[in-house]
């Protein structure tokens, strides 16, 4: 049965604009910037990426993708495995694509996530050919309702020559309501953001069109895309209880109130574990101010222990997508999505006092943390908003096993090979083996506690290296140039971190 479109599209001048994916893809010409909406799976076209990724099986051109976040099999990697990407700004996910960048056959800026919208506005990024956007409705008023993201989809509409919507016909009706966008002015000319607490509303329901940008309307019925669901282990629930006890020792000391301060946290298994953790901890009506809401935001919202989340994106497995429709209607009042400038703002994240966690590739003993690139060159996903965080939040918390590739590798190194996140913007680094509190710290002071939670059989390797650049080399920051970087050549040439001697004493 024919769905009746005014119930989605209510405004009649939009009406008489539905188009085919395959013509609307027809329209894009080699060269073109598309803004794309999406952030973390949800919120993406399906039928138009795919419609366009066709089209490329038969014809040659390639398009500067830009989204909010990474997007699902139906975008990025259909149009990866088309070949129809040029450049990728600011952040992606999926493993075809990250091949393709790391063989160098697609391009790639690595971007905080919140500057991507200042970019676009200040036109060092070209101008936006096309804006592509999901949505739940067209309101009366011509607003575009946005499905489970926000993202940089009102910049891509604000600056964009052209839009199409991707009008998502089984899409929640109870995403209406549920976002809340602000457009900021030119720098130089804005005003402060008026946000004082995190369930301040300080913007519009959706995202304000003017009619005749939009050159289609295309139908789907393609549902949201779960994500993968991150059960914590023996381990990473280890990282989550040292984390855990961290902030209670920050009650303790009376620096924290059993509220806390809102909470961001990455995605993952110690994200996940953190916040299942909290269900039966001490702390109680904490707001969350962060960019993802992952399955564990509405547990704690059950428990009583999250009394309001807000972000600019879901990241939710299939088990929260499939009743999404009916948590919607119940977590209505407790929930809302920001455009990601302003989910990711350094000015509000400083306001509001946010406590940040996020997850770490690798640590050095200083306290330099990588978290996007493998051995210093292959790109894994990209930084994300975990710098938006890391630099202004009270606390910056980072995560990470103190093992990877079944102990070939130490999380705790001498010398980061990348760095995404400098010893200045690093408060406190927490592995299985325990935390480290760096707040107050000289770096050698800092290098004692991290190394005390790397993990016993690398500890007395970078015991060593680290007394020996104290005594040979001395400094504010004591390296050996020559050995800044030799847990990562013996990796190289050895398949392992752990150099002979160390095998030996350790009775490896």
């Amino acid at each position: 049965m024919e769905k009746d479109l005014s119930q989605f599209i209510r405004n009649k001048v939009f009406l008489d604009k539905v188009v085919s994916a395959e013509e609307a893809a027809s329209w894009i010409e080699d060269g073109m910037n598309i803004g794309m909406s999406g952030f973390t799976l949800f919120g993406e076209p399906k039928e138009f990426p795919l419609a366009l990724s066709k089209r490329g099986e038969t014809e040659d051109f390639k398009i500067n993708l830009y989204t909010g976040a990474s997007l699902g099999p139906a975008a990025d990697q259909s149009m990866a495995e088309a070949g129809i990407i040029n450049l990728r700004v600011p952040y992606q996910g999926n493993p075809v694509m990250r091949k393709k960048i790391n063989t160098g056959e697609i391009y790639y800026i690595d971007q905080h996530v919140s500057h991507t919208a200042e970019e676009i506005r200040k036109g060092s990024l070209g101008k936006i050919d096309y804006a592509i956007i999901e949505a739940a409705a067209i309101t009366e008023e011509g607003y575009i309702i946005p499905t489970g993201s926000v993202g940089n989809s009102p910049i891509f509409v604000e600056k964009s020559e052209n839009v199409i919507i991707e009008l998502n016909t089984t899409a929640p009706k109870a995403y209406e309501g549920l976002h809340d966008i602000l457009v900021l002015g030119n720098q130089g000319e804005r005003r402060e953001i008026p946000m004082y607490k995190v369930s301040d509303r300080i913007g519009e329901i959706g995202i304000k069109v003017d009619p005749d940008k939009v050159k289609g309307i295309v139908l789907s019925e393609q549902p949201d895309i779960p994500s993968p669901l991150f059960e914590p282990n023996e381990e990473t629930q280890q990282i989550a209880n040292n984390l855990l006890d961290f902030l209670a020792g920050e009650v303790k000391a009376g620096r924290l109130t059993e509220s806390l301060a809102p909470l961001q946290s990455g995605v993952g298994s110690v994200a996940n574990a953190v916040l299942n953790g909290m269900k039966n901890s001490q702390f109680k009506d904490i707001e969350v101010f962060s960019e993802v809401l992952q399955d564990g935001i509405f547990d704690l919202i059950d428990a009583g222990v999250v009394k309001f989340a807000a972000g600019t994106s879901f990241s939710l497995s299939k088990k929260r997508v499939d009743s999404l429709s009916a948590d919607l209607e119940k977590y209505k009042d407790k929930v809302l999505f920001r455009p990601q400038e302003i989910s990711n703002h350094p000015e509000i994240i400083r306001r509001l006092g946010v406590i940040s966690f996020n997850t770490a590739i690798e640590v050095d003993i200083y306290g330099n943390v990588n978290s996007t690139h493998v051995s210093g060159t292959k790109v894994m996903n990209g930084i994300g908003g975990s710098g938006d965080f890391a630099r202004n939040a009270r606390i910056t918390i980072f995560v990470t096993s103190s093992l990877a590739k079944d102990g070939a590798i130490s999380t705790i190194v001498p010398f980061v090979s990348h760095v995404d996140h400098t010893e200045h913007d690093v408060d406190v680094i927490v592995t299985e083996q325990g935390y480290a509190d760096l707040r107050g710290l000289p770096p050698v002071k800092r290098a004692e506690k991290l190394i005390e939670i790397a993990h016993p059989k690398y500890r007395s390797q970078l015991r060593n290296y680290f007394l020996e650049a104290k005594e040979k080399v001395g400094g504010h920051t004591p390296h050996i140039l020559e050995k800044a970087f030799s847990f990562h050549t013996n990796l190289k040439e050895k398949g392992t971190m752990l150099i002979e001697r160390e095998k030996v004493k350790n009775n490896l």
